[in-house]
């Protein structure tokens, strides 16, 4: 378990962290608007080239906004809002199932209209469940392995979201949330036999689940046998896999792929990697996993020197979400794990998702300036 450290010194903002945040940002926004505004030309009810990147502006703004709030916002004030946000995401998990306020789209009740925009109720949970996590085991630390006080409750909210995100169709992302609040639960120091229950438990589940659903069984046979159905449900991923190659080392440039435009469905959402590999090439990956290693490697030092336990499951829990899910995106892009419905952080379309890692890292960010002395980063 986890013991509290004693206060240490406050150190300024990991200028280095921030920089790859915003660097990983920009270089999103510069993807996403070459990679659909072709398609959005052509599909979109206005026709207008700047759809989806004139949104992700919009959101990139808030969730700017939503950093520094983040960032700067005591600890203390974050604690108190915990039980609020995890009541306020649970009645947002319920809100698509509502007819007028719910959005139906290829029989997924995963989003919530918001006007001319749609916000999804689950990317929020991305954010809500590592802070409560990371709340009650800071708050039960020395009963942590007691099954009814200790355990119990964040297994049952824990629970909880996975079933209501499943219900909205969305079983890629509730049982990712699912893996990852058990990483939290052992980063924590859960005893080993609970956590490896839950994961045996959790394993069969997910594969049941895959086969109770057809598109989910048809994405499972087209992973293992790729050439069972080339023009059906492996079609994105083959079509990713040629995009991919066809980017040579240095690209074919910002703007001048040429897959992007009909090769690739919807190629701005979850698909957008293949696109940023053609046109930046083996540099361009190369560059990607700088700027993710950076984040990854500056947020688990910030989680590791954490003053407290609360900060420190917490800095884990959020950084563990983000980079495990740009893994988990380029994993399926490339062939190497069944297609999901996973966006990539920074780069995929999609507010919800934007404003809320940027939110995420703020918080990140906000911890990294509470570190203990012998493990304060040099920047």
């Amino acid at each position: 378990m986890i013991s509290m450290e004693p206060a240490g010194q406050k150190y300024s903002y990991d200028h280095l962290l921030i920089a790859g945040i915003f660097v990983l940002t920009g270089v999103g926004l510069v993807t996403l608007y070459s990679s659909s505004y072709a398609f959005a030309e052509l599909f979109t009810e206005d026709h207008n080239p700047y759809h989806f990147i004139s949104r992700q502006i919009v959101s990139s703004i808030v969730g700017i906004f939503l950093f520094f709030l983040a960032s700067c916002v005591s600890v203390k004030i974050i604690r108190k809002l915990v039980p609020l946000l995890v009541i306020s995401s649970l009645i947002l998990c319920i809100f698509p199932f509502i007819p007028g306020i719910g959005v139906t789209k290829n029989g997924a009740s995963r989003w919530i209209a918001l006007g001319d925009y749609t916000y999804q109720p689950s990317e929020l949970v991305k954010l809500t469940l590592p802070l409560y996590l990371a709340h009650i085991f800071d708050k039960k630390k020395e009963r942590l392995n007691a099954f009814p006080g200790g355990i119990l409750p964040p297994a049952l909210i824990t629970s909880l979201f996975f079933f209501l995100i499943y219900r909205q169709n969305n079983f890629s992302t509730a049982v990712f949330i699912a893996f990852n609040a058990l990483a939290v639960f052992f980063f924590a120091g859960i005893g080993l036999r609970y956590f490896l229950c839950a994961t045996v438990m959790l394993i069969p589940i997910s594969g049941l689940l895959v086969f109770s659903e057809e598109h989910r069984l048809r994405r499972f046979i087209s992973f293992i046998w790729p050439d069972w159905e080339p023009l059906g449900a492996g079609y994105q991923v083959r079509s990713a896999l040629i995009t991919i190659g066809s980017g040579g080392f240095w690209g074919k440039g910002i703007g001048q792929g040429t897959r992007k435009i009909a090769s690739i469905p919807e190629v701005h959402s979850d698909f957008i990697f293949a696109s940023y590999v053609e046109e930046f090439g083996f540099a361009g990956v190369l560059l990607f996993f700088l700027l993710f290693g950076i984040f990854t490697i500056r947020g688990y030092r910030t989680a590791l020197a954490a003053e407290d336990t609360f900060r420190r499951l917490l800095a884990f829990g959020l950084v563990t979400i983000i980079s495990s899910q740009a893994l988990v995106n380029i994993a399926v892009v490339s062939g190497i794990l069944p297609t999901t419905g996973l966006p990539l952080p920074f780069f995929s379309a999609g507010g919800s998702s934007l404003f809320t890692t940027l939110a995420m890292t703020g918080l990140i960010v906000n911890i990294s300036r509470h570190r203990k002395n012998r493990e304060a980063p040099h920047v």
